[in-house]
């Protein structure tokens, strides 16, 4: 495969992504887990961690401010873990998808070797993150997984749906830290650091990935990149469960962390908002993301607009 790609759609045009400037890039920004987590650099349980368009707090107006901003810390914490839990099968697709090509294309070798060990050191990150953050919260937070059945499932499916799903998730990345978390001046220092530096490597990855997409659909009929968008769907409504699951897990979580008992009536808002917020957070953002569309509509113009009238559900 070439080292640039460059494809022109009716209405976008795709950018031009090279392996070699991606190394490059990453190497300039690249940090270790020691520099960002540790010592004295702690989490500021008194502020919000999450930007509230992702948290979604605000909306339940039976908690008081003391209680909204621990539903938003109990968020923040899933939020990094559900990171940890996708990269879990991010990692081995991407190993599998350059182990055939070893000889190929050192440039491209070496850009994808770079992006397994990006996200196997995030994933060490934000192991090291809730153990910290449980240890000073004071009571549980669970997450959904564990991340080896996750991985599992996905990538049961077929290697173009898992990687529109994973090119979704860089995308997802970018969004939230330019677009919320960024300019947030209330949030908690320490978290948003470890944020920027996620933001900072994915950036290569969300390129990396669209080259990804590119070479696995190369050569694929209509039908063929439709089936791969009906198993991209797949593994998002599974996902969707998941984050399901997740928003009960917060509110026992929030339950246990204030001693608070809500009403049923309160206990399912509760679960309702944080659902449709975690839809926002992990499906929502990414499948309308600009760049993934512009991606998607590049394989097929009828899966882009196919996209584009689902998404409203996860919004």
């Amino acid at each position: 495969m070439l080292d640039v790609i460059a494809k022109n759609q009716t209405t976008n045009q795709m950018p031009r992504y090279d392996y070699r400037e991606s190394i490059r890039a990453a190497q300039r920004v690249n940090w270790q887990i020691e520099d960002i987590i540790g010592g004295d650099k702690r989490l500021d349980f008194t502020k919000a961690f999450m930007p509230e368009s992702l948290a979604r707090v605000s909306g339940l107006t039976f908690l008081n401010m003391d209680e909204m901003r621990i539903l938003n810390q109990i968020r923040a914490h899933a939020y990094l873990c559900i990171f940890g839990l996708v990269e879990e099968f991010i990692l081995p697709f991407v190993l599998d998808h350059v182990r055939p090509s070893l000889d190929e294309n050192d440039y491209r070798v070496r850009a994808f070797l770079q992006f397994a060990g990006e996200e196997a050191k995030h994933i060490q990150l934000f192991k090291r993150f809730s153990s910290e953050f449980q240890a000073k919260f004071g009571s549980e937070c669970a997450v959904i997984g564990p991340p080896s059945e996750v991985a599992k499932v996905v990538l049961a499916h077929q290697p173009l749906a898992v990687a529109l799903v994973i090119l979704h998730i860089e995308w997802m990345t970018q969004r939230h830290y330019i677009d919320s978390i960024k300019d947030d001046q209330v949030l908690d220092a320490q978290f948003k650091s470890l944020l920027r530096h996620h933001w900072m490597e994915e950036a290569q990855h969300a390129k990396l990935d669209t080259l990804m997409v590119e070479a696995l659909s190369a050569g694929m009929s209509e039908g063929d990149i439709a089936r791969a968008v009906d198993e991209y769907l797949e593994i998002g409504g599974f996902l969707d469960e998941g984050v399901k699951q997740q928003a009960m897990f917060d509110l026992e979580a929030f339950e246990r962390a204030t001693g608070r008992r809500l009403s049923e009536d309160e206990r399912t808002e509760f679960v309702q908002v944080q659902h449709q917020a975690n839809r926002w957070t992990y499906l929502g953002t990414g499948m309308t993301h600009p760049s993934f569309l512009a991606t998607v509509g590049a394989l097929s113009a009828a899966q882009r607009r196919r996209l584009e009238e689902i998404a409203p559900v996860f919004c």
